[in-house]
């Protein structure tokens, strides 16, 4: 019985993302004790459930959270679609062709959908987060839109969950990441958000006054000092060459003895280690000779993880 008044409750919030305690309470015929440690059961299986408290407050789930596509089987969809119809010819009843619709609105869109950001069809999510990223994508770019404010939880780099009230300015993609610049009401400043990392998002109900935004504000290198950049030489694999004029661009890639060639100044980072090491063998670094050493010892300590 108590599993089923959760699901009730699950799918009620899901059609009304906000519901008072006492509501859920007197609907189910439970009370609002068991109400709230349900919510407590449902957090602790996955699903991201808040309670805001205040006059305006109530039981939330977020925006970012949709029901997996495996909650229901097909064969599942179509018994409960043909029984609704069958219900519908018969009765006639308004909640009935509710549900139905519900029911058949999930069926369609049950394959993933990408994001579409104005002109711009959007796929950054990671191979396992499939489902989640273009919710993700679509809640940050509605609030950056309308200038509503959200609420996170973010996972930091060093896995640190913390919950904070943003509001959302721009949307950012730099070197295949998606990002969100917004005041952190937390920190009382501009932070910027990587869009992956947001764990779950929800409307606050609130609206905010956009502020300007420079480019110069945002703190992400948009452009590299000479200090910052160093000169390369790559020695190209012709089966590495689609992958490298992608990242370099065609114009820096040119034709030396039976192989290729690229002479272009890169960021001295430790990405640039990373990015050379994707490539595997196809792409070796003929200078500097510093870079050379750092490919060299990081392929090593590869090679050496496997050994062991």
């Amino acid at each position: 019985m108590k599993y089923q008044i959760m699901i009730k409750m699950l799918n009620l919030l899901l059609t009304r993302r906000k519901v008072k305690a006492a509501e859920i309470a007197e609907r189910f015929d439970i009370s609002v004790r068991s109400v709230y440690r349900y919510v407590e059961e449902m957090n602790v299986a996955g699903v991201p459930i808040d309670v805001v408290r205040g006059r305006y407050g109530g039981i939330c789930v977020c925006d970012t959270f949709r029901l997996p596509s495996g909650y229901f089987t097909r064969g599942e969809y179509a018994a409960a679609v043909n029984a609704l119809k069958a219900m519908h010819s018969q009765l006639g009843d308004e909640d009935t062709l509710s549900a139905l619709e519900k029911l058949e609105q999930r069926r369609k869109s049950e394959r993933r959908e990408l994001s579409v950001c104005g002109n711009i069809i959007v796929d950054g999510g990671a191979w396992c987060d499939l489902d989640k990223f273009p919710e993700k994508m679509s809640v940050c770019e509605r609030a950056v839109n309308e200038s509503l404010c959200l609420e996170i939880d973010y996972v930091s780099r060093g896995g640190v969950h913390t919950k904070r009230i943003i509001d959302p300015h721009v949307m950012i993609f730099k070197q295949n990441v998606w990002y969100v610049y917004a005041y952190c009401h937390s920190r009382a400043a501009f932070r910027t958000f990587k869009i992956c990392r947001i764990k779950s998002a929800r409307y606050t109900g609130r609206t905010f006054v956009k502020k300007p935004v420079n480019k110069q504000d945002i703190p992400l290198n948009f452009e590299y000092t000479s200090e910052q950049l160093i000169s390369v030489t790559l020695e190209i694999n012709k089966k590495a060459a689609p992958d490298i004029e992608e990242w370099l661009g065609v114009d820096s890639i040119e034709p030396r003895g039976n192989g290729l060639v690229a002479c272009v100044s890169l960021p001295d980072d430790d990405m640039l280690v990373d990015k050379i090491l994707g490539f595997g063998g196809k792409v070796k670094v003929l200078s500097p000779e510093k870079l050379r050493v750092k490919v060299a010892e990081a392929a090593g300590k590869i090679y050496a993880s496997y050994k062991a």
